[in-house]
């Protein structure tokens, strides 16, 4: 057996598997966080690829030239794919902070010490880094690795399908969305309660600066409810995520 031959072989397959690997820790919740730098991510996802090459290699390696590339674009289509239906599935922290903000009075342009939006910016964070955190506090991330390795199984070296690949991305897009309306559900419940009783006190007492009343009110209700909502909106966001890593699909 020709050694050359054979280290070629092994090397293209490792570069193969990392290509999908290391374009998906790209932009994987936890791993491709702005936070941990490139050069992190890519050792991470070279060691990845090391250890489940054995376990995911199928067919023959192509050598040519053209078969070769072609096979890299697919492995990196794909990786960023994973990455970016995952990302998009965590915007919906970003969703439920902003309605939150925008119900609670706390993105209110005419607050002079909060300023526009800086308040649903800063809830939209605070989510954010606590799914991450969870992510990781109940191995999450062990999920994300053996969806991975599933993903050979359900997308085979060499083989894409563009037009599913789109279809799941707006469906992904479509589920952050609803989760992000899910978990700030109680907010607006909140909102047209509390809006709908200091409308009713205004019609009462006319000259009652309803305003500089109601802001303290709903900034402090929307506080007292998102202590509660936390846990449930994280733990929604957990079950819809490690739901699709499962099935790689919606």
């Amino acid at each position: 057996m020709d050694l050359g031959a054979l280290l070629t072989t092994q090397f293209l397959s490792v570069a193969l598997v990392f290509a999908r690997i290391g374009a998906a820790m790209m932009f994987m919740p936890g791993f491709g966080e702005s936070f941990i730098t490139p050069r992190h991510r890519l050792a991470t996802s070279l060691l990845i690829a090391l250890v489940i090459t054995p376990l995911v290699a199928q067919g023959p390696v192509p050598t040519g030239g053209v078969d070769l590339v072609l096979a890299f674009g697919i492995e990196v289509t794909l990786g960023i794919w994973i990455g970016l239906v995952s990302r998009v599935l965590l915007t919906a922290m970003q969703v439920a902070g902003a309605q939150i903000g925008m119900v609670s009075g706390l993105s209110n342009a005419f607050a002079p010490d909060i300023g526009s939006f800086q308040g649903s910016t800063l809830i939209a964070t605070s989510l954010l880094l606590g799914a991450i955190a969870v992510i990781f506090a109940a191995d999450i991330h062990h999920v994300i690795i053996d969806a991975l390795i599933e993903s050979y199984f359900t997308f085979p070296p060499g083989t894409m399908m563009p037009g599913d690949l789109a279809e799941q991305m707006i469906r992904a897009g479509q589920n952050a969305f609803y989760i992000g309306v899910s978990v700030a559900a109680p907010f607006f419940v909140m909102g047209v309660v509390l809006n709908v009783g200091l409308g009713l006190t205004n019609r009462m007492l006319p000259s009652l600066p309803v305003f500089f009343v109601a802001a303290p009110v709903l900034i402090a209700a929307g506080l007292f409810v998102l202590v509660l909502a936390v846990p449930t909106a994280i733990r929604t966001f957990i079950s819809h995520f490690v739901e699709w890593l499962g099935m790689m699909s919606f």
